[in-house]
């Protein structure tokens, strides 16, 4: 679905990145992972489409449909949960009808049921997390850019969302990308993970994962034996941030 050669950026005379290779076939999900400020944002916006004045060679296959989910959740305050998730479709031109009908399943799906009428002021952090993945998931895109999107949450609710994230790829058949500055969220969630070193920016290292997703996967010996592995490798690049990870 996605390649990337020789990705570079540069904001005036200051290099943010440069030489990022990486492919994503579809279906397959990658983490990004590296202390702030190591580019991992701008890469996103780069994949979204927001950036093009990169280096380098991005190919990204005909017709794929990408969303976004950035950190801070981007809702509308004025908006319900029902018109922050619709908000795509009705902007879309779609019926008031399918765009309920749809709305519905996907609030079902994220376990919002009984919060449509609610607004964000509202909610808590995880709920509010959840809308801002539902209004990204609700056009069914092909590609999925999450942008640190649990960060700010305490470690149970941030669980149960890096929980669920698997779940809603194995319903809806999405590709997923996400930047991560969270070791063991990144062995959780990623096939692939590719680790930042600080700016300015490269490849340091990369793992295959293959075993992501089960939520059983956290107790087993591979996870723990990956995680040690990607924290050397980051104890290598940036010794500040794994130790404090």
């Amino acid at each position: 679905m996605i390649s990337a050669q020789g990705l570079g950026r540069t904001f005036g005379r200051r290099e943010i990145f440069s030489g990022i290779d990486f492919s994503v076939p579809g279906g397959e999900s990658l983490c990004l992972l590296g202390p702030s400020g190591c580019g991992k944002s701008t890469l996103l916006h780069i994949l979204a489409g927001l950036d093009r004045g990169y280096a380098g060679r991005l190919e990204i296959a005909a017709g794929t449909r990408s969303s976004y989910v950035l950190q801070d959740y981007g809702l509308f305050p004025w908006k319900t949960v029902a018109e922050n998730v619709g908000l795509p479709l009705a902007l879309r031109g779609e019926k008031t009808a399918e765009i309920r009908l749809r709305v519905s399943g996907m609030l079902t799906d994220l376990g919002l049921d009984g919060l449509e009428r609610r607004y964000p002021a509202k909610l808590s952090g995880g709920q509010k997390q959840r809308v801002a993945i539902g209004r990204a998931l609700i056009t069914d895109p092909d590609l999925l850019l999450l942008d640190e999107p649990f960060s700010s949450l305490d470690a149970i609710t941030r669980e149960h969302l890096q929980n669920l994230l698997p779940e809603l790829r194995s319903r809806r058949r999405f590709s997923m990308i996400l930047a991560t500055h969270s070791i063991e969220e990144a062995v959780f969630l990623g096939r692939k993970i590719l680790v930042l070193g600080a700016t300015p920016t490269r490849v340091r290292t990369s793992f295959d994962n293959p075993e992501c997703g089960p939520k059983e996967y956290r107790e087993r010996e591979e996870f723990f034996r990956l995680s040690q592995a990607v924290r050397a490798a980051l104890r290598d690049v940036a010794p500040a941030f794994a130790e404090a990870e």
